[in-house]
C-alpha cells in the first residue's frame, strides 16, 4: 500500500513540474506611464498626498502651479517617491527659455504642459513656443493634448478656413498640428461613455477617433497618449471598473504608449459641468474611484511587458454592427487558425514587440459578458493579467471576457 501512495506522490509531483515548467512570464520593463490630468494640487504638494497618487498606480502628475517656486517644490516632493511632474506655470508663459533652463535638470520633471484642445488658429504660436522650450531643453517633451472628433468645426479649424469637398475636419486639425507644432507625441482626449435617461452608452465616433490617431501616430513616428475618464461630469457618470478597463484596454489595443486619467483631484465646482465623485474629491478624501482606477491601473503595469514599447500591427472589429470608421477581419495571422466571437463584439489587434508577436482581444462591451473560440497553432499561448504565459488547451479554447476586460495570446517569431 505504501508503495503506491508513494508512487502517487511522484506523479503528482511530476505533473507539478511539469507545469511549473511550460509556465513562463512576459518580462516587464518597469512601470507603464500613467497621467493624471489635474494631479495633487499645489495646496496639497506633500509626500504624503505623492506617495497617495503613487499608490493609485498613477506616476506622472499634471497640476498648474502658481509660480515657478511653487513648481521646483512640488518637484522635490514628487521626487521623494517616484512621481514625476508634467507641469505648467506662468513663466513657462512669460520666460520659456529661461524657465526650461531651471526646471531641466530635476529628475523628476516629465515635461512642460503647454496647452490643452487648442484650435488649428493656434498652432502656429504653440510651434513657436515648442521651439523656443526645445532651444533649450530637447530632453523633456512639451505636452499639447488635442480635442476630441466631437468637436465641432469652428473648435477644431477656426472659423475661416475653408475645407475641400469631402474633407474631414478632425483629420486636417490633426495634420496641420503635425505639421506646425514639433511635439514628441500626440496627445487627444475622446471620454465615451456617456448616460442619458438612466441609459450608458457608448459614443459611436470614438473608434474612428483612435482610428485617426494611431494612422497620425504611423505617419509621423511619434507614439500617442489617451485617456480614460475618471471624474463624473455632465454627460459623463460615475465610471465604473468595466468602463475604465474598456477605455484603457481599448487605447492600449491600438497601441498607446501613455494613458492618462481626466480627472485625479476634483477640478472644481462648476455649474456648467457639475464636476463629481473624482478619485479624490475637492476634501481630499478618497471615494469609490480611487479604488477603481488603482485596480485597473494595478493590471496595466503587470502587463507592462506587453504592451510597453509595442507596435500596433493590425486592428479589426467583429460584431453584426462594427463601429464608425473600423473594419472588419479580413485575414488574422497564420498563426491564429480561426477566431470566432460567439456571444459579443470584440476589439481585435496584433501588437509587435522584439522577438514577440500578441494577440489583443477586447471585449467591446461594458456591461456584458463575451465568449469567444480561438484556434491555435500549437505555438500559441495565453498571457493571463499577472503576465504569465500558459499553454492553450489542445490549441483550441473557449473563452469568456468580463464586461470591457481583455484577454492576450502570443507567440515568438
Amino acid at each position: 500500500m505504501k508503495k503506491y501512495v508513494l508512487l502517487f506522490l511522484g506523479i503528482i509531483l511530476l505533473c507539478n513540474c511539469s507545469q511549473e515548467k511550460t509556465k513562463t512570464q512576459i518580462e516587464s520593463i518597469g512601470e507603464f506611464p500613467i497621467m493624471a490630468w489635474i494631479g495633487v494640487p499645489e495646496t496639497e504638494a506633500t509626500v504624503e498626498r505623492f506617495k497617495e497618487l503613487k499608490e493609485s498606480g498613477v506616476n506622472i502628475n499634471f497640476s498648474s502651479y502658481s509660480s515657478i517656486e511653487a513648481v521646483e517644490k512640488a518637484l522635490d516632493m514628487a521626487y521623494k517617491v517616484g512621481i514625476k511632474l508634467m507641469p505648467s506655470c506662468p513663466e513657462l508663459i512669460s520666460e520659456p527659455e529661461k524657465t526650461a533652463q531651471r526646471l531641466m535638470t530635476h529628475p523628476a520633471l516629465a515635461g512642460y504642459h503647454l496647452m490643452d484642445e487648442p484650435c488649428a488658429t493656434d498652432f502656429p504660436k504653440l510651434g513657436a513656443w515648442v521651439k523656443q522650450i526645445q532651444s533649450v531643453d530637447k530632453e523633456h517633451g512639451c505636452y499639447i493634448n488635442l480635442f476630441p472628433n466631437y468637436a465641432n468645426k469652428e473648435q477644431l479649424l477656426g472659423k475661416d478656413r475653408a475645407l475641400e469637398l469631402g474633407e474631414d475636419p478632425y483629420i486636417k486639425h490633426v495634420e496641420l498640428f503635425l505639421k506646425e507644432v514639433p511635439v514628441p507625441f500626440i496627445s487627444f482626449d475622446h471620454y465615451p461613455v456617456i448616460e442619458h435617461n438612466g441609459v450608458r452608452m457608448l459614443r459611436k465616433e470614438w473608434y474612428k477617433n483612435l482610428e485617426i490617431i494611431t494612422a497620425a501616430s504611423n505617419e509621423s513616428g511619434l507614439p500617442f497618449w489617451a485617456f480614460s475618464l475618471a471624474t463624473a461630469h455632465k454627460p459623463y457618470p460615475i465610471p465604473t471598473v468595466s468602463e475604465i478597463r474598456l477605455q484603457m484596454y481599448s487605447n492600449l489595443a491600438y497601441g498607446a504608449q501613455t494613458l492618462q486619467y481626466f480627472t485625479y483631484w476634483h477640478p472644481g465646482e462648476s455649474t456648467t459641468w457639475d464636476f463629481h465623485s473624482a478619485p479624490i474629491n475637492l476634501d481630499g478624501t478618497r471615494t469609490i474611484v480611487y479604488d477603481r482606477i488603482k485596480l485597473v491601473n494595478q493590471e496595466i503595469h503587470s502587463l507592462s511587458g506587453v504592451f510597453l514599447g509595442s507596435k500596433l500591427i493590425s486592428v479589426w472589429h467583429t460584431g453584426e454592427q462594427i463601429p464608425d470608421g473600423t473594419r472588419s477581419i479580413d485575414e488574422l495571422p497564420n498563426q491564429i487558425k480561426s477566431l470566432e466571437t460567439v456571444d459579443g463584439r470584440a476589439l481585435v489587434s496584433v501588437l509587435k514587440k522584439e522577438g514577440r508577436r500578441f494577440l489583443i482581444i477586447v471585449n467591446r462591451d461594458f456591461l456584458e459578458s463575451m465568449t469567444f473560440t480561438i484556434k491555435t497553432e500549437d505555438t500559441v499561448k495565453r498571457v493571463l493579467k499577472d503576465a504569465t504565459i500558459i499553454p492553450v488547451n489542445n490549441a483550441s479554447e473557449k473563452v469568456e471576457i468580463d464586461p470591457g476586460d481583455i484577454a492576450i495570446f502570443t507567440w515568438e517569431t
